[in-house]
C-alpha cells in the first residue's frame, strides 16, 4: 500500500572465550532498530468503494469526496496518499536489545564441580506518532487530530548454577542447583489532541492545541512491574549410556499472584533406556539406535497482568458534590481476588527415538497427556455486581496427542543427494471442569468436553427454497423469506413429525462446534547436485474451522444498503436457487439473519511455505584462496510460496494462514459468538510473498 512500509537493521554478536584452565566467559547480543510507517492505513474504504462511481469531475479533476446512495468516501488514489505531505503522518520507531552474559569457573581441587552465572538484560522502546489533518481520509469536515504513544520495557535475569559432573567408569552423575531471579518493567504514555492549529506541528507539539482538546486517557497509561524468584535442584544419572534417570524439583515465586499463593513447588522425573546398547541387539544390524523414554513433570503458568489480584478503579470524568467541594469520583471496574494462584499442568510424555539402515532413516515418536488445572481467566461478572470482571482460577483442561517425525536420505551418491522429512501430529484439547460445576460457561467460551476455542453458534446447513418442509413453522411465522440461511434445528418434534417451535439461532439452536484440526504436519525435502541444492518446506492440516470476518456478519459483504463494493459470491436469486450464499439484504436490517455462520470455513490446507535454491562455491578454487574467502553461498528464496489445496483459498484467493485475530479494522469484523477462537482472517493486509536474494561469506 502506498505510504506503508517497514525497514529494519539487525546487529548480532557472539563471544565465547576460555581464560586459562579454570575460567570461561561469553557474551551474546542481538539488537534491532526498526521503522514502521502507515500502520493506520486501512483497506476497508478501498474495498468498499463501488467501481460504478466516477471519482473524476466533469473537468477531469479528482473529486475530493465520492458519493454513492448512502455512503461518502474520501477519494483514495496512490498519488493522493503519497502527496499528503505534512497533512498526514503515522511513524513508529522501535529499538530492541537482547543480551546475555555468562561466566563459568571450574572449582580448583574438586574435579567436576563448577559455578556458572548467567545474566540477561532485554530492553525495548517504542515511539509512535500519528497525525491526520482536517478532512483527510474523511468525507466530512473533520478536525485535525494527533497522538504520541511511547512505551519502555526492560527485563533483567540472574541465574546462579552450581554443577557437579563426573564419570566413574560406566557411571555418569550430573547434579545441578539453581537460584535465579528476574524482574520486568513496562510503562507507557499516550497523549492525544484535536484541532491542532497547523499541519507542520503534526504530533511533535500537541500542546499547541487548545488545552480543552488535549486528552490523557488514564485507561491508556500503563505502569507495571513484576518479579519472579526460582529455586531448582536436579540429579541425572546414566549407566553405560544405556539406562538414564533424571529427577528435579523446582519452586517458583511470582509477585503477580495473591499473597500467600505466590509460591508453588513442582517435580519432574524422566527415565530412558537405550535399547540398542543391549547385548540382544548386537545381531540386528539394520537398527543403529533405539531409545525408549518416559517422563512425568509439572509446569507452571503465571501469565496474567501484574496487579490482577488487586482489582482496578476507574476515575469518572464527571465531577460530583462532596460536602462543600467538587470532586472526581472513582468506581470499581475489577474486583480483587485474594485467592489467585498458579496455573499448573501435569504432563506424561512417552517417546521413542530411532535410527535405521546405516543411519539412512531416523525419527521420533511421541505420545503425551497434559492435564491443566486452575486455569487463569478474566471472568465477566453479572451487571448486578456493578463490576466488569475478575481474574480467577476457573477450570481444568486436558491436551493429549501423538507426534511422529520421520527423516531419511533417499539418494546418496558422489554427485546426488536427496533428503526428505515429514512430521505428523494430532492434538486433542478439551475442557474437563468448569468452576461452579456447570457444564458450560458461554460468556467465557468454556464448554465441558470441548476444546477451549470452540464456537457456540448456529450451524448453516443450506438456504431456504420454496417447497422446503417446515419453512412456515421454523422461519415463515417470524418474517423469514426464501433465499435466507437455513440453520440446523435442535428442538423436538410433535407426534406428526413437525417441529414444535420456531428457529432460535441466538439461543436454543446454538450448537458447540470444535475449531481444532483433526491432524496437522509438515514436510521438507532437499535435493543437491554437486554445488547446487534445492530446499522445499511446507505444512498441511486437515479439518477444523477457519473463521473469516471478511465473509461473516457485519462485514462489508452483507451491507447492501450502502451499495458498497462486495466480495464476489454465488448468491441466491429466484433463478439461482442452488447458490451457496443467501439472498442479498437482511430481514429488517443490512445483514442476513444468522450471518455469522457465513464466516466459517473448512480449515484444511496443503501449503508450500518456502522454496530455496542455492549454489555453494568451491572453497578449494584458486581464486577463492587468493581472495581469502572460505565458505561462500549464493541463494534465492521464496517465502509464502503458494497454496496447493485449501477450501478457503479456493473461495477467496487469500492465503489460508491466519495473520491476526481479524479485528484490525473493527468496522468490518464479524462477531465470534461465545468463542475463544483466534484462527481468524480479517480485512487487514494479507500474507505477503517475499523474494530474497542472499550471499553468505566467511573469511
Amino acid at each position: 500500500m502506498p505510504g506503508q512500509d517497514y525497514s529494519r537493521i539487525n546487529i548480532h554478536a557472539n563471544i565465547d572465550q576460555s581464560v586459562g584452565k579454570y575460567f570461561r566467559f561469553g557474551l551474546m547480543t542481538y539488537d534491532n532498530y526498526n521503522v514502521t510507517n502507515g500502520q493506520n492505513l486501512s483497506l476497508y474504504n478501498v474495498f468498499a468503494a463501488s467501481p460504478m462511481i466516477n471519482p473524476y469531475a466533469d473537468d477531469g479533476s479528482l473529486k475530493p469526496v465520492t458519493h454513492s446512495i448512502a455512503d461518502d468516501y474520501w477519494t483514495y488514489t496512490r498519488d493522493r496518499v503519497l502527496g499528503l505531505g505534512d497533512s498526514w503522518a503515522d511513524n513508529q520507531r522501535a529499538f530492541g536489545s537482547y543480551n546475555s552474559l555468562f561466566g563459568e569457573i571450574k572449582i580448583p581441587g574438586i574435579e567436576g564441580l563448577s559455578y556458572r552465572i548467567n545474566i540477561g538484560l532485554n530492553f525495548n522502546t517504542m515511539n509512535r506518532g500519528q497525525y491526520t489533518g482536517a478532512g483527510i481520509f474523511s468525507a466530512t469536515a473533520s478536525n485535525s487530530s494527533g497522538s504520541l504513544d511511547k512505551s519502555l520495557q526492560y527485563q533483567w535475569t540472574v541465574e546462579n548454577l552450581l554443577t557437579y559432573d563426573r564419570t566413574f567408569g560406566k557411571h555418569h552423575i550430573n547434579l545441578t542447583g539453581l537460584y535465579s531471579g528476574e524482574q520486568t518493567h513496562y510503562d507507557r504514555s499516550l497523549v492525544q489532541a484535536t484541532q491542532i492549529p497547523a499541519d507542520f506541528f503534526q504530533y511533535w507539539n500537541l500542546g499547541q492545541a487548545d488545552k480543552a482538546n488535549v486528552t490523557v486517557d488514564p485507561a491508556q497509561q500503563r505502569y507495571q512491574e513484576s518479579a519472579l524468584q526460582s529455586v531448582m535442584g536436579r540429579a541425572m544419572y546414566d549407566y553405560d549410556n544405556r539406562y538414564m534417570l533424571s529427577v528435579a524439583v523446582r519452586a517458583d515465586g511470582s509477585s503477580r499472584l495473591a499473597p500467600g499463593h505466590e509460591w508453588t513447588t513442582y517435580p519432574a522425573v524422566s527415565a530412558g533406556w537405550n535399547i540398542s546398547k543391549e547385548s540382544f541387539m548386537e545381531g540386528i544390524n539394520w537398527v543403529n539406535s533405539l531409545k525408549l523414554r518416559v517422563g512425568y513433570g509439572v509446569t507452571s503458568n503465571q501469565a496474567i497482568a501484574p496487579y490482577s489480584t488487586l482489582g482496578l478503579l476507574s476515575t469518572d470524568k464527571q465531577q460530583y458534590n462532596f460536602g462543600d467541594k467538587k470532586t472526581i469520583g472513582a468506581s470499581v471496574t475489577k474486583t480483587t481476588n485474594p485467592y489467585l494462584k498458579w496455573e499448573l499442568s501435569d504432563t506424561w510424555n512417552y517417546g521413542l527415538d530411532f535410527s535405521l539402515v546405516n543411519d539412512r532413516v531416523w525419527g521420533t515418536a511421541e505420545y503425551y497427556i497434559v492435564n491443566t488445572h486452575n486455569i487463569l481467566y478474566d471472568v465477566p461478572l453479572p451487571p448486578t455486581s456493578g463490576v466488569g470482571n475478575q481474574t480467577a482460577n476457573v477450570g481444568k483442561m486436558q491436551n493429549k496427542g501423538f507426534e511422529l517425525s520421520l527423516n531419511g536420505t533417499i539418494v546418496k551418491s558422489r554427485d546426488w543427494t536427496w533428503d526428505a522429512g515429514v512430521n505428523f501430529y494430532i492434538n486433542k484439547n478439551k475442557v474437563t471442569w468448569i468452576a461452579s460445576g456447570v457444564d458450560q460457561n458461554p460468556s467465557l467460551g468454556l464448554f465441558l468436553g470441548h476444546p477451549i476455542n470452540a464456537i457456540y453458534d448456529a450451524k448453516k446447513i443450506g438456504l431456504w427454497n420454496e417447497g422446503d418442509p417446515y419453512f412456515d413453522i421454523l422461519e415463515g411465522k417470524g418474517g423469514g423469506n426464501y433465499g435466507m440461511i437455513k440453520i440446523q434445528y435442535t428442538g423436538e418434534y410433535d407426534a406428526n413429525g413437525n417441529p414444535v417451535r420456531a428457529m432460535d439461532g441466538g439461543g436454543k439452536d446454538r450448537i458447540i462446534q470444535d475449531t481444532d484440526p483433526a491432524w496437522q504436519g509438515g514436510f521438507s525435502t532437499r535435493v543437491a547436485y554437486k554445488h547446487f541444492d534445492l530446499n522445499v518446506i511446507g505444512t498441511y492440516s486437515h479439518g477444523g474451522i477457519l473463521i473469516s470476518s471478511l465473509y461473516a456478519a457485519n462485514g462489508y459483504l452483507n451491507m447492501n444498503s450502502g451499495r458498497r463494493g462486495n466480495v464476489k459470491v454465488d448468491y441466491w436469486t429466484p433463478e439461482n436457487t442452488n447458490a451457496k450464499y443467501p439472498k442479498p439484504g437482511g430481514i429488517g436490517g443490512d445483514n442476513p439473519k444468522y450471518g455469522s455462520t457465513l464466516g466459517y470455513f473448512d480449515a484444511s490446507y496443503f501449503r508450500v511455505g518456502q522454496i530455496s535454491l542455492g549454489y555453494n562455491f568451491d572453497p578449494k578454487a584458486k581464486w577463492f584462496q587468493q581472495m581469502g574467502l572460505g565458505t561462500t553461498r549464493l541463494y534465492f528464496t521464496v517465502q509464502n510460496a503458494f497454496v496447493l489445496f485449501s477450501p478457503y483459498n479456493k473461495e477467496s484467493g487469500m492465503d489460508v494462514m491466519t495473520n491476526s485475530h481479524g479485528n484490525e479494522n473493527a468496522a468490518v469484523t464479524g462477531s465470534l459468538p461465545y468463542s475463544n477462537a483466534t484462527l481468524t482472517i480479517g480485512t487487514n493486509a494479507p500474507q505477503t510473498r517475499n523474494y530474497l536474494f542472499g550471499l553468505n561469506l566467511s573469511f
